[in-house]
This record gives structure tokens, sequence and C-alpha cells, in this order.
């Protein structure tokens, strides 16, 4: 069997047979891949702590018809001790592996933005510096984004009019929808649509953008209105609900 090398972030995993798992993997060069590890359940074995979600781990993988088989594997980063002993954080970096597996939908097809962003944020959740909720949204948004669903939080998300003031001046849409995909214009608005603060939307652009100062001078009741707003609009957006996200303390 042809052998190949790449890293990977363990997202998944679950048994097979008596001492096997099929292991859930983003990798960096081949996108989604699902490969058995061969006697990982094993007291003995080498692999087992190597081979965990949130891991993120050097492999070398034998392609197979269906599966490919794990047949070596080093450590790189080993997130899940630090996330498991944080329930905020553990909570938050498993709503990010699920969305990983959501959005990198085809198989052994390249998804090497998915995985960097994956990679960074769980290396930014695992140090603490940064606010769980900043982190788990600003992820939230940019993956959605690579997968080709970025939401507008200036221009209306229906006809693209900029919020231009009556002076000419750029504000801000009073509305927003999830299944829209973002701000709506008055003209543009539909029923059930939100109305976000102005500091709401200001605070998701630097969410989607990255922008950490305009994330972390946000008041609370900006950043408790904003994580709202992320949640209903990747509900929407993956049309069937991140189960993990109910676990979530906002």
């Amino acid at each position: 069997m042809p052998l190949y090398r790449d890293e990977a972030i363990v997202l998944r995993t679950h048994r097979l047979g008596e001492a096997d798992r099929i292991i859930t993997l983003l990798t960096r060069h081949h996108g989604r891949v699902r490969a058995v590890a061969k006697g990982v359940r094993k007291t003995s074995s080498r692999w087992g702590s190597r081979l965990e979600p949130f891991t993120h781990v050097d492999l070398q993988l034998a392609e197979g018809r269906n599966l490919d088989t794990i047949t070596q594997a080093e450590t790189k980063a080993a997130h899940g001790a630090t996330l498991g002993n944080d329930y905020d954080r553990y909570t938050a970096g498993t709503v990010m592996l699920e969305t990983a597996e959501r959005v990198v939908v085809e198989e052994r097809q390249p998804a090497r933005q998915q995985f960097n962003l994956l990679a960074g944020a769980l290396t930014a959740m695992a140090g603490g510096q940064r606010a769980v909720g900043h982190v788990l949204d600003s992820y939230l948004l940019r993956a959605l984004a690579i997968a080709g669903y970025a939401p507008t939080f200036v221009d209306c998300a229906h006809c693209g009019r900029p919020p231009v003031t009556a002076t000419g001046e750029l504000g801000h849409h009073r509305w927003f929808n999830p299944s829209m995909g973002g701000v709506l214009c008055s003209t543009c608005r539909i029923p059930g649509s939100a109305s976000p603060a102005p500091q709401t939307l200001v605070l998701l652009g630097g969410l989607l953008a990255g922008d950490w100062p305009v994330v972390e001078a946000a008041e609370p009741r900006h950043v408790r209105e904003a994580s709202g707003l992320v949640a209903a609009f990747v509900q929407w957006q993956l049309e069937r609900g991140l189960r993990s996200l109910a676990y979530v303390e906002r």
C-alpha cells in the first residue's frame, strides 16, 4: 500500500472491534481523512494519547480503499490535556472540532486554509491569553467564510447597499438576519430580523477579520449580543445544528 505523511488534527474517534479505533482527521494537505489506528486501545499501545481529539500530530499513513491506516504518529501539540482541565475551553474547543468536520465536506480534498485556521484557533484556545468566547466566535465566522458562507456586517446582504447616512457618512444598517447572510437595509428587511446595536456590528466585523484590539475593546453587553448572532448564523448556515454548541455557556 502506498505511504504518505501529513500533519493532522484529530477531530473525532470511535471504536472499531476490540482494540482498534477509527480516527477522523483534518490534515494539512489531504483535507478530511478517516483512518484506522490498529491496537490503539490496548494498554500497551504507544499511540493511545497521541490520537485523541484536539491533538496536533505528524502522521505516516498507508492508503486504503475506504479507510487509510495510521502507521506512525508523533505529537506536535497535545491540546487535549490543557483544554480538558477547563470546562469552558473544552466545550468551546469541541464546537470547533465539530465545525471543522462539518465545513470540510469532501474527504481527501485539500483544505489547507481550514487546517491552518483550526490549528491556530486551538493554540489560542489552549494558550488562555484571549477570552474563550472571542476565540470561538472568531473561529466560527472565519471557518464559515472560508467554506463560502461569509457574512456581511456592513453592506446589505441582499441588495449590497452601503449604510450611508443622510449626511453622506458611513453608518450601520439596522437589521440582521442569519437566513439572508448578514445585515439588511430597511428596504430588504424581512420579518424576524434582529436589530443589533451598531457597536455589536463593529464587534462582529472585528471577529470576522481577527481584529483583536476591536474585539477586546467591546463592552460585555455587545459581546453577548454578538455571540447570540454568531450562534444563530452558524446554526442556520450549517442546516443541521451543532450538537456541541448547546453545552457552551454564553
